[in-house]
């Protein structure tokens, strides 16, 4: 079998000092992204299982295996589940879900969940759209931006160029962080130029007086996704303000958030440290709709 080099290992775990019988609420979220998906259960609010795996081409299979995964050797059946809440791309595929919500929502519940309640600003970095996510202190969306018109700085580029270039995702933030100084970012108009652009950097002296690095070639390239990024999140500042702020707290969810290459250069030109997430930063969304599951509503909005 081939290697795969763009795509996060699967994971799945399910707690075994959590009586799940004894709780009074279980509820789970499934978070039916384009390249990943995700399902978190809760038991009485705390995180009871969860599996994080690649969608495929079908999404109701993916959300079935997904809870699944979660609910893992625990004796736990669906039916068991007394609510369900889908979001995602694919939330609509959930053939156990008893309630849907929005994106926005979800991540913003399940950010807080991860980071705690300091967290002011999230930055979801998905696999097709990034979303800057301003907060109240309650758990709500105060304002948000995404992405438009192309991907360049979302995660599906970041994983097309690892099986290009063929070196595993794990590793590629961390190999772009070896340089002195980064050089001049790629095209951030378009993540096929970008690509293009960072191919032809391997054995092209023209560019400047010696040959990039391969470190070089990869700052090159995850600087430009982190300076697309970081536009999206000037953005939800007031028009009058000069440099890129932020309010409160910084926490990344999604994918791309384990990529030091794009979080650490958003944190340097931001001037701050996020803060760590307790679990995998790509459970947010799911974990966000499970609790909003139980919160008792069919949906729930901004």
């Amino acid at each position: 079998m081939a290697q795969e080099y763009g795509q996060w290992p699967e994971s799945c775990w399910t707690s075994a000092d959590i009586d799940w019988r004894a709780a009074k609420k279980i509820t789970a979220g499934i978070d039916i992204g384009t390249a990943s998906s995700q399902a978190a259960i809760l038991c009485d609010g705390a995180l009871f299982g969860y599996a994080n795996l690649r969608t495929g081409a079908n999404y109701r299979q993916a959300a079935d295996k997904a809870i699944q995964m979660a609910l893992g050797n625990s004796g736990m059946a669906v039916q068991d589940i007394g609510a369900i809440m889908q979001t995602g791309w694919g939330g609509n595929h959930v053939a156990c879900a008893t309630g849907e919500t929005d994106e926005l929502t979800c991540h913003a519940k399940g950010a807080r969940f991860l980071f705690g309640p300091s967290l002011h600003t999230v930055v979801d970095l998905g696999a097709q759209t990034t979303k800057a996510i301003l907060l109240y202190d309650w758990d709500r969306v105060r304002d948000f931006m995404i992405n438009d018109k192309c991907a360049t700085g979302m995660g599906r580029n970041v994983e097309f160029l690892c099986d290009l270039l063929q070196i595993p995702i794990e590793e590629i933030g961390e190999k772009s962080l070896e340089v002195p100084e980064d050089p001049e970012p790629v095209s951030t108009t378009c993540y096929t130029f970008a690509d293009t652009e960072t191919l032809g950097l391997f054995g092209r002296p023209e560019y400047r007086s010696e040959a990039l690095t391969e470190a070089e070639i990869y700052a090159s390239h995850l600087f430009a996704i982190a300076w697309r990024i970081l536009g999206l999140i000037g953005r939800l500042q007031a028009p009058e303000v000069g440099d890129i702020r932020i309010t409160g707290d910084l926490g990344f969810t999604g994918g791309l958030a384990k990529n030091p290459g794009v979080t650490k250069r958003i944190e340097r030109e931001l001037g701050v440290t996020a803060l760590t997430a307790a679990y995998d930063p790509m459970l947010a969304g799911a974990i966000g709709a499970a609790l909003l599951a139980g919160e008792g509503g069919e949906s729930h909005g901004l």
